[in-house]
Protein backbone atom coordinates (compact mmCIF):
# COMPACT_ATOMS: atom_id res chain seq x y z
CA UNK A 1 0.00 0.00 0.00
CA UNK A 2 0.75 3.73 -0.07
CA UNK A 3 0.47 5.48 3.36
CA UNK A 4 -0.23 9.24 3.15
CA UNK A 5 -0.01 10.51 6.74
CA UNK A 6 1.73 7.28 8.11
CA UNK A 7 2.91 9.29 12.07
CA UNK A 8 -1.31 10.62 12.49
CA UNK A 9 -3.63 8.46 14.36
CA UNK A 10 -5.21 7.03 11.44
CA UNK A 11 -1.77 6.10 9.70
CA UNK A 12 -0.23 4.50 12.86
CA UNK A 13 -3.74 2.01 13.06
CA UNK A 14 -3.43 1.82 9.67
CA UNK A 15 0.50 0.25 10.18
CA UNK A 16 -0.94 -2.07 13.06
CA UNK A 17 -3.42 -3.43 10.29
CA UNK A 18 -1.17 -3.87 8.14
CA UNK A 19 1.83 -5.77 10.50
CA UNK A 20 -0.97 -7.94 11.93
CA UNK A 21 -1.70 -9.42 8.08
CA UNK A 22 1.37 -8.94 6.76
CA UNK A 23 0.71 -5.93 3.90
CA UNK A 24 3.17 -4.95 2.40
CA UNK A 25 4.17 -1.18 2.82
CA UNK A 26 5.36 0.63 -0.42
CA UNK A 27 5.31 4.16 0.43
CA UNK A 28 5.16 6.13 3.63
CA UNK A 29 3.87 9.81 3.51
CA UNK A 30 4.71 11.42 7.15
CA UNK A 31 5.01 15.15 7.98
CA UNK A 32 7.15 16.40 11.01
CA UNK A 33 6.94 13.33 13.46
CA UNK A 34 10.49 12.28 11.64
CA UNK A 35 11.62 10.28 15.09
CA UNK A 36 8.59 8.68 14.32
CA UNK A 37 8.81 8.24 10.62
CA UNK A 38 12.66 6.48 10.73
CA UNK A 39 10.62 4.06 13.42
CA UNK A 40 8.15 3.31 10.51
CA UNK A 41 11.15 3.08 8.40
CA UNK A 42 12.79 0.42 10.33
CA UNK A 43 10.20 -2.03 10.31
CA UNK A 44 8.26 -1.65 7.47
CA UNK A 45 10.99 -1.17 4.76
CA UNK A 46 8.93 1.32 2.29
CA UNK A 47 10.71 1.39 -1.16
CA UNK A 48 9.70 5.67 -0.89
CA UNK A 49 9.29 7.77 1.89
CA UNK A 50 7.91 11.82 1.18
CA UNK A 51 8.39 14.31 4.49
CA UNK A 52 6.57 17.89 4.35
CA UNK A 53 10.15 20.02 4.51
CA UNK A 54 12.54 19.84 2.57
CA UNK A 55 14.80 20.41 5.63
CA UNK A 56 13.56 17.05 6.89
CA UNK A 57 14.87 15.38 4.06
CA UNK A 58 18.71 14.82 5.14
CA UNK A 59 17.34 13.50 8.73
CA UNK A 60 15.16 10.31 7.48
CA UNK A 61 16.98 7.35 7.23
CA UNK A 62 16.01 6.39 3.62
CA UNK A 63 18.03 6.87 0.24
CA UNK A 64 14.90 7.29 -1.92
CA UNK A 65 13.45 10.42 0.30
CA UNK A 66 10.77 13.08 -1.93
CA UNK A 67 9.38 16.27 -0.40
CA UNK A 68 6.11 18.06 -0.14
CA UNK A 69 3.15 18.18 -2.43
CA UNK A 70 5.14 18.04 -5.55
CA UNK A 71 7.08 14.25 -3.92
CA UNK A 72 3.80 13.15 -3.07
CA UNK A 73 2.38 13.52 -6.65
CA UNK A 74 5.43 11.68 -8.09
CA UNK A 75 5.85 8.63 -5.61
CA UNK A 76 1.69 7.99 -6.18
CA UNK A 77 3.08 7.63 -10.24
CA UNK A 78 6.19 5.46 -9.75
CA UNK A 79 4.47 3.29 -6.93
CA UNK A 80 3.38 -0.20 -8.31
CA UNK A 81 0.41 -0.37 -4.75
CA UNK A 82 -2.98 -0.62 -6.10
CA UNK A 83 -4.01 0.64 -2.62
CA UNK A 84 -3.72 4.32 -1.49
CA UNK A 85 -4.31 5.26 2.29
CA UNK A 86 -4.86 8.85 2.15
CA UNK A 87 -4.70 10.11 6.10
CA UNK A 88 -3.36 13.54 5.17
CA UNK A 89 -4.70 16.49 7.22
CA UNK A 90 -6.72 18.80 5.48
CA UNK A 91 -6.88 20.57 2.08
CA UNK A 92 -3.10 19.14 1.55
CA UNK A 93 -5.11 16.04 1.34
CA UNK A 94 -7.17 16.99 -2.08
CA UNK A 95 -4.55 17.07 -4.85
CA UNK A 96 -3.33 13.08 -3.76
CA UNK A 97 -7.09 12.19 -3.73
CA UNK A 98 -7.48 13.42 -7.44
CA UNK A 99 -4.15 11.88 -8.20
CA UNK A 100 -5.10 8.53 -7.16
CA UNK A 101 -8.28 8.95 -9.02
CA UNK A 102 -6.84 9.75 -11.47
CA UNK A 103 -4.47 6.71 -12.11
CA UNK A 104 -7.49 4.67 -11.25
CA UNK A 105 -5.97 2.95 -7.36
CA UNK A 106 -8.13 1.51 -5.00
CA UNK A 107 -8.87 5.10 -2.13
CA UNK A 108 -9.12 4.32 1.19
CA UNK A 109 -10.20 8.15 2.45
CA UNK A 110 -9.66 9.43 5.43
CA UNK A 111 -8.76 12.51 4.62
CA UNK A 112 -12.51 14.71 5.19
CA UNK A 113 -11.67 17.48 3.07
CA UNK A 114 -11.03 15.78 -0.71
CA UNK A 115 -14.73 15.23 -0.66
CA UNK A 116 -16.00 18.30 1.55
CA UNK A 117 -14.28 20.30 -1.13
CA UNK A 118 -14.11 18.39 -4.57
CA UNK A 119 -16.93 15.71 -4.28
CA UNK A 120 -18.57 17.05 -7.61
CA UNK A 121 -15.01 16.58 -9.34
CA UNK A 122 -14.37 13.35 -7.50
CA UNK A 123 -15.90 9.65 -8.53
CA UNK A 124 -16.12 7.60 -5.63
CA UNK A 125 -16.30 4.20 -7.16
CA UNK A 126 -13.29 2.86 -5.96
CA UNK A 127 -13.03 5.42 -2.66
CA UNK A 128 -13.65 3.00 1.11
CA UNK A 129 -14.24 5.75 3.58
CA UNK A 130 -12.12 5.31 6.53
CA UNK A 131 -14.51 7.42 9.08
CA UNK A 132 -16.63 5.23 11.68
CA UNK A 133 -19.82 7.09 10.75
CA UNK A 134 -19.43 6.15 6.95
CA UNK A 135 -17.90 2.95 7.61
CA UNK A 136 -21.06 2.69 9.99
CA UNK A 137 -24.13 3.51 7.08
CA UNK A 138 -22.10 1.08 4.56
CA UNK A 139 -22.13 -1.87 7.15
CA UNK A 140 -26.04 -0.95 7.51
CA UNK A 141 -27.24 -0.98 4.03
CA UNK A 142 -29.47 -3.24 2.17
CA UNK A 143 -31.35 -4.34 -0.46
CA UNK A 144 -34.35 -2.10 0.81
CA UNK A 145 -36.33 1.39 -0.05
CA UNK A 146 -34.34 3.91 2.71
CA UNK A 147 -36.21 6.98 4.10
CA UNK A 148 -33.32 8.49 5.93
CA UNK A 149 -29.72 7.78 7.63
CA UNK A 150 -28.38 9.66 10.77
CA UNK A 151 -24.82 9.80 12.00
CA UNK A 152 -23.64 10.34 15.50
CA UNK A 153 -21.77 12.99 17.05
CA UNK A 154 -20.00 12.51 20.06
CA UNK A 155 -20.68 16.59 21.07
CA UNK A 156 -16.98 17.53 21.44
CA UNK A 157 -15.08 19.02 24.04
CA UNK A 158 -17.29 21.30 25.20
CA UNK A 159 -20.35 19.27 25.18
CA UNK A 160 -21.06 19.72 28.78
CA UNK A 161 -19.53 23.53 29.08
CA UNK A 162 -22.10 26.36 30.17
CA UNK A 163 -22.71 28.52 27.27
CA UNK A 164 -21.49 31.37 29.04
CA UNK A 165 -17.86 29.99 29.36
CA UNK A 166 -17.50 29.47 25.24
CA UNK A 167 -16.26 32.85 24.99
CA UNK A 168 -12.99 32.03 27.00
CA UNK A 169 -11.84 28.47 26.29
CA UNK A 170 -8.29 27.72 25.75
CA UNK A 171 -6.94 25.32 23.36
CA UNK A 172 -5.91 23.22 25.55
CA UNK A 173 -9.18 22.85 26.96
CA UNK A 174 -10.57 22.73 23.23
CA UNK A 175 -8.30 19.81 22.86
CA UNK A 176 -9.63 17.15 25.82
CA UNK A 177 -12.12 15.06 24.00
CA UNK A 178 -14.13 13.02 25.92
CA UNK A 179 -14.26 10.01 24.12
CA UNK A 180 -11.68 9.88 21.37
CA UNK A 181 -8.24 10.55 20.82
CA UNK A 182 -7.27 12.48 17.43
CA UNK A 183 -5.03 14.54 15.88
CA UNK A 184 -5.37 18.39 16.55
CA UNK A 185 -7.56 19.45 13.80
CA UNK A 186 -10.15 16.88 14.07
CA UNK A 187 -10.90 17.42 17.31
CA UNK A 188 -10.98 21.31 17.06
CA UNK A 189 -13.35 20.53 14.49
CA UNK A 190 -15.75 18.08 16.85
CA UNK A 191 -15.76 20.88 19.03
CA UNK A 192 -17.05 22.87 16.80
CA UNK A 193 -19.04 20.63 14.91
CA UNK A 194 -17.98 21.32 11.42
CA UNK A 195 -16.59 17.71 11.74
CA UNK A 196 -20.00 16.73 11.88
CA UNK A 197 -20.88 19.13 8.98
CA UNK A 198 -18.37 17.97 6.84
CA UNK A 199 -19.09 14.00 7.05
CA UNK A 200 -22.64 14.85 6.50
CA UNK A 201 -21.12 16.58 3.03
CA UNK A 202 -18.89 13.15 2.58
CA UNK A 203 -22.02 11.03 3.34
CA UNK A 204 -24.03 13.07 0.76
CA UNK A 205 -21.36 12.07 -2.09
CA UNK A 206 -20.52 8.32 -0.97
CA UNK A 207 -24.42 7.65 -0.53
CA UNK A 208 -25.86 9.93 -3.29
CA UNK A 209 -28.59 11.42 -0.73
CA UNK A 210 -29.27 14.70 1.20
CA UNK A 211 -31.80 12.96 2.93
CA UNK A 212 -29.04 12.95 6.41
CA UNK A 213 -28.76 14.37 9.33
CA UNK A 214 -26.62 14.27 13.10
CA UNK A 215 -27.64 13.49 16.83
CA UNK A 216 -25.44 13.67 19.71
CA UNK A 217 -24.33 10.07 21.47
CA UNK A 218 -22.75 10.85 24.56
CA UNK A 219 -20.59 7.44 24.67
CA UNK A 220 -19.78 7.32 20.87
CA UNK A 221 -20.76 3.42 20.89
CA UNK A 222 -23.62 3.69 18.04
CA UNK A 223 -21.88 5.58 15.20
CA UNK A 224 -24.74 5.58 12.24
CA UNK A 225 -28.41 4.55 11.78
CA UNK A 226 -30.65 3.70 8.48
CA UNK A 227 -34.10 4.66 8.42
CA UNK A 228 -36.19 2.54 6.21
CA UNK A 229 -39.67 3.61 4.91
CA UNK A 230 -41.13 0.64 5.82
CA UNK A 231 -40.90 2.55 9.93
CA UNK A 232 -37.61 0.48 10.96
CA UNK A 233 -34.50 1.82 11.73
CA UNK A 234 -31.24 -0.07 12.11
CA UNK A 235 -27.92 1.28 13.99
CA UNK A 236 -24.09 0.20 13.74
CA UNK A 237 -22.84 -0.30 17.52
CA UNK A 238 -18.75 -0.81 17.63
CA UNK A 239 -16.31 0.27 19.81
CA UNK A 240 -14.15 3.73 20.32
CA UNK A 241 -11.69 2.15 17.56
CA UNK A 242 -10.45 3.23 14.30
CA UNK A 243 -8.76 -0.44 13.52
CA UNK A 244 -12.67 -1.81 12.12
CA UNK A 245 -13.10 0.61 9.54
CA UNK A 246 -9.03 0.94 8.30
CA UNK A 247 -9.47 -3.51 8.56
CA UNK A 248 -12.51 -3.11 6.22
CA UNK A 249 -11.12 -0.21 3.98
CA UNK A 250 -8.06 -2.16 3.29
CA UNK A 251 -8.58 -5.77 3.71
CA UNK A 252 -10.11 -7.85 1.03
CA UNK A 253 -12.11 -9.67 3.52
CA UNK A 254 -12.79 -9.16 7.39
CA UNK A 255 -13.35 -13.07 9.16
CA UNK A 256 -11.64 -12.16 12.28
CA UNK A 257 -12.60 -10.18 14.95
CA UNK A 258 -10.81 -6.74 15.12
CA UNK A 259 -12.76 -5.10 18.61
CA UNK A 260 -14.39 -6.87 21.54
CA UNK A 261 -18.01 -6.75 20.85
CA UNK A 262 -20.03 -4.28 23.25
CA UNK A 263 -21.41 -5.38 26.34
CA UNK A 264 -24.46 -3.28 26.69
CA UNK A 265 -25.53 -4.50 30.15
CA UNK A 266 -22.26 -3.24 30.81
CA UNK A 267 -22.79 0.01 29.18
CA UNK A 268 -25.89 0.60 30.98
CA UNK A 269 -27.77 3.56 28.86
CA UNK A 270 -27.51 5.27 25.90
CA UNK A 271 -27.96 9.72 25.97
CA UNK A 272 -29.07 11.22 22.97
CA UNK A 273 -29.13 14.98 22.44
CA UNK A 274 -30.04 17.40 19.54
CA UNK A 275 -27.47 19.62 18.00
CA UNK A 276 -28.45 22.94 19.47
CA UNK A 277 -27.65 26.34 17.78
CA UNK A 278 -26.79 28.17 20.85
CA UNK A 279 -23.86 25.39 21.84
CA UNK A 280 -22.80 24.93 17.76
CA UNK A 281 -23.37 27.59 16.16
CA UNK A 282 -22.41 26.27 12.51
CA UNK A 283 -25.42 23.96 12.57
CA UNK A 284 -27.08 26.93 11.12
CA UNK A 285 -25.60 26.29 7.74
CA UNK A 286 -26.32 22.51 7.58
CA UNK A 287 -29.56 22.97 5.54
CA UNK A 288 -27.97 25.20 2.88
CA UNK A 289 -24.58 23.38 3.09
CA UNK A 290 -26.53 20.02 1.94
CA UNK A 291 -28.31 21.93 -0.42
CA UNK A 292 -25.81 23.38 -2.16
CA UNK A 293 -22.81 21.11 -1.68
CA UNK A 294 -19.97 23.03 -4.10
CA UNK A 295 -19.77 25.52 -0.72
CA UNK A 296 -17.81 23.15 0.86
CA UNK A 297 -14.47 24.54 -0.45
CA UNK A 298 -15.47 27.80 1.72
CA UNK A 299 -16.81 26.08 4.64
CA UNK A 300 -13.29 24.10 4.80
CA UNK A 301 -10.61 26.83 3.81
CA UNK A 302 -12.22 29.74 5.92
CA UNK A 303 -12.47 26.69 9.13
CA UNK A 304 -8.70 26.17 8.45
CA UNK A 305 -7.69 29.79 8.97
CA UNK A 306 -10.16 30.63 11.85
CA UNK A 307 -8.51 27.26 13.52
CA UNK A 308 -4.91 28.30 12.54
CA UNK A 309 -5.82 31.68 14.61
CA UNK A 310 -7.11 30.05 17.66
CA UNK A 311 -4.05 28.18 17.91
CA UNK A 312 -1.86 31.11 17.30
CA UNK A 313 -3.30 32.91 20.15
CA UNK A 314 -4.80 35.67 17.41
CA UNK A 315 -8.49 34.30 17.94
CA UNK A 316 -10.85 33.19 19.77
CA UNK A 317 -13.00 29.46 19.94
CA UNK A 318 -16.60 31.73 19.19
CA UNK A 319 -14.06 33.28 16.39
CA UNK A 320 -14.12 30.01 13.80
CA UNK A 321 -17.98 29.55 13.34
CA UNK A 322 -17.69 33.34 12.81
CA UNK A 323 -15.12 33.30 10.32
CA UNK A 324 -16.92 30.44 8.07
CA UNK A 325 -19.98 31.97 8.09
CA UNK A 326 -18.69 35.61 7.45
CA UNK A 327 -16.76 33.70 4.43
CA UNK A 328 -20.25 31.89 3.54
CA UNK A 329 -21.86 35.20 3.15
CA UNK A 330 -19.15 36.76 1.03
CA UNK A 331 -18.53 33.68 -1.20
CA UNK A 332 -22.31 32.74 -1.29
CA UNK A 333 -22.67 32.91 -5.39
CA UNK A 334 -19.16 31.22 -5.90
CA UNK A 335 -18.76 27.52 -8.09
CA UNK A 336 -16.16 25.86 -9.68
CA UNK A 337 -16.09 24.68 -12.79
CA UNK A 338 -13.38 22.42 -12.80
CA UNK A 339 -10.93 20.83 -9.92
CA UNK A 340 -8.58 23.84 -10.76
CA UNK A 341 -10.73 26.00 -10.04
CA UNK A 342 -11.25 24.72 -6.48
CA UNK A 343 -7.63 25.88 -5.89
CA UNK A 344 -7.86 29.56 -6.60
CA UNK A 345 -11.05 29.51 -4.81
CA UNK A 346 -9.79 28.40 -1.86
CA UNK A 347 -6.85 31.05 -1.93
CA UNK A 348 -9.29 33.51 -2.39
CA UNK A 349 -11.53 32.30 0.65
CA UNK A 350 -8.28 32.18 2.89
CA UNK A 351 -7.09 35.77 1.66
CA UNK A 352 -10.20 37.20 2.91
CA UNK A 353 -10.59 34.86 5.89
CA UNK A 354 -7.10 36.26 7.09
CA UNK A 355 -8.00 39.72 7.08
Amino acid sequence: MILLGSTGSIGVNTLKVAKKHNLKVEVLVAGKSIELLNKQIKEFSPKYVVVQNKDDVKEVCHDRVYYGEEGILEVLNKASSKLVVNSLVGFAGLKPTLEAVKLGKKLALANKESLVVGGEFIDTTNITPIDSEHFGLWYLLQDKKLSSMTITASGGSFRDTPLEKLKTVTVKEALNHPNWSMGKKITIDSATMVNKLFELLEARWLFDTDKIDAVIETKSIIHALINFVDGSSTAHIAGVDMKLPISYAILDKVEDEVLKPIDLVEVGSLEFRKIQQDRYPIWAIKDKLLKNPHLGVVVNASNEVAIEKFFSGNGSFLDIPKTIMRALEKFDDIKATSSDELFEIDREVRKYATA
